[in-house]
């Protein structure tokens, strides 16, 4: 067996590993590179593999760092089916549409600036009809801790992952003529602290693991003193008289902040007409997916669901799909919860609003999630005092809040017991991470073969 690393290699974003066995390809995921525009170039780039000789794909979760260049892997030339649970598919399909409509669209965009500059454009990696294209792919959908065959010699295994809704980790057991080696992608690990959804789940036993670290150089802060202080931004601004803006993940964070701030009206931590504007189309998508698989959440959410009540609603909630409706949320001068994608504002309808709400001393900026380098959102994080925004330079006067306990994924601790609790292990992989918060978990993981893999690097197991 070969495991070679084609994406969040010593790098955060685009997940993309290969498993060579048993005479067959198998790719883990295929998901776009994130932060500046600038790694648009770098999804651009070969595969460092051929696309039209795998044959298959097991998809993780729905994040765009995991999904979202499987158009482009079809455009190439990859025919197999994509694998993965109900909800992934679901939530795969809504994603990578909106990302093929915003690749059309900013490559449009580029290409009226490069025709007044004289020069060629890229472009788009791919458009909405090749994304459509590609749909028909994702035809076998799996059930959790269910193992199938891929192929004679080939047995998967999909375990819930506790990120979001249809997340899982996979293990894929290989028997090559009577030598049978074992390894499981952890995908992206939840963090067992938050309500939605239940605890990651591990096999009891693999010989190799590639594991993410995103939050592996440090521990969340817990998760009820996060909710407050999300409350208390909220109710300070309010004071004030400004809005609250939350750059929101159209998946999981969304809901998230829905079912927090329903707690908040009923337990009059929160007044209770605030309007609070959904304003993403995809988030409200999200949400009614997420809603037909009342089974998949928690004990006390998925109670909610069979008393008939609705976890995600509150009084003063308003989703607002249509374009004028969001540009009409721009009269409302104080005491709303603006939530809009993207999260880490690097487009979408928050960027609109954080132009209309950042100069304002009375408004509030709530960060509720992970921030890539070089986005938007880092840089009202890292204390600019200036950003530019739809090519005008916005000063930054409203407060800026940014509330970690709310991430999706695990912590370092949870990442320490999550390997520990996975017996006969052999190697551990440490992928999707920044580089220093890498070394920082391997230095934490105790003994046995630890590696950090480049990009491309290839090894037998």
């Amino acid at each position: 067996m070969r495991i070679s690393f084609h994406g969040a290699a010593q790098d955060v974003t685009g997940s993309c590993h290969l498993v060579e066995a048993a005479g067959r390809r198998i790719l883990i995921d295929c998901g776009l590179h994130q932060g500046s525009r600038a790694l648009n170039i770098e999804n651009a780039e070969p595969f460092g593999f051929d696309a039209a000789a795998i044959d298959c794909v097991l998809l993780t979760h729905a994040h765009l760092d995991h999904c979202g260049r499987l158009p482009l892997l079809s455009k190439r030339g990859f025919k197999g089916p994509i694998v993965t649970t109900a909800a992934s598919r679901e939530l795969a399909n809504l994603v990578i549409l909106d990302s093929a409509y915003l690749q059309e669209s900013e490559a449009a965009h580029d290409a009226r600036a490069a025709s007044r500059a004289g020069v060629k454009a890229a472009p788009p990696l791919y458009t909405v009809i090749d994304a459509t294209n590609m749909l028909h792919q994702f035809s076998k959908v799996v059930d959790y801790e269910k193992p199938f065959e891929i192929a004679p010699g080939i047995k998967a295994t999909f375990l819930n992952a506790g990120h979001i809704l249809g997340s899982a980790s996979v293990l894929l057991d290989v028997d090559e003529g009577g030598k049978k080696r074992s390894v499981f992608f952890s995908g992206d690990i939840g963090n067992a602290d938050r309500p939605l959804l239940p605890a990651p789940r591990i096999p009891a036993a693999a010989q190799a693991v590639v594991m993410e670290s995103t939050y592996g150089d440090r521990n969340h802060r817990p998760y009820r003193e996060s909710v407050e202080e999300l409350y208390s931004a909220i109710t300070t601004t309010f004071a004030r008289g400004g809005n609250v803006v939350i750059p929101t993940f159209a998946l999981e964070r969304a809901q998230e902040i829905l079912y927090i701030l329903r707690q908040g009206v009923e337990t009059n931590r929160l007044p209770p007409a605030t309007p609070v504007f959904v304003d993403s189309p995809m988030a409200i998508s999200a949400t009614e997916i997420f809603e037909r698989y009342p089974d998949q959440f928690s004990t006390a959410v998925a109670e909610l669901f069979r008393r008939g009540k609705d976890p995600f609603a509150l009084p003063g909630l308003h989703f607002t799909r249509d374009r004028a409706e969001s540009v009409a949320i721009n009269q409302v001068k104080g005491g709303a919860i603006i939530m809009a994608g993207s999260g880490m504002a690097t487009g979408g309808r928050v960027v609109h609003h954080l132009r209309h709400n950042l100069a304002r001393p009375e408004a509030g900026v709530i960060f509720v999630g992970y921030a890539a380098p070089g986005t938007l959102a880092r840089r009202i994080i890292d204390g600019a005092k200036h950003v530019a925004i739809l090519g005008e330079q916005v000063q930054v006067r409203a407060s800026i809040h940014t509330v970690n306990g709310f991430s999706a994924h695990a912590d370092q601790s949870e990442l320490i017991a999550w390997r520990k609790g996975i017996g006969g292990l052999e190697t551990t992989f440490i992928v999707h991470g920044e580089e220093p918060v890498m070394h920082t978990l391997a230095a934490k993981l105790g003994p046995g073969r630890i590696e950090i893999p480049g990009l491309h690097q290839s090894f037998e197991l």
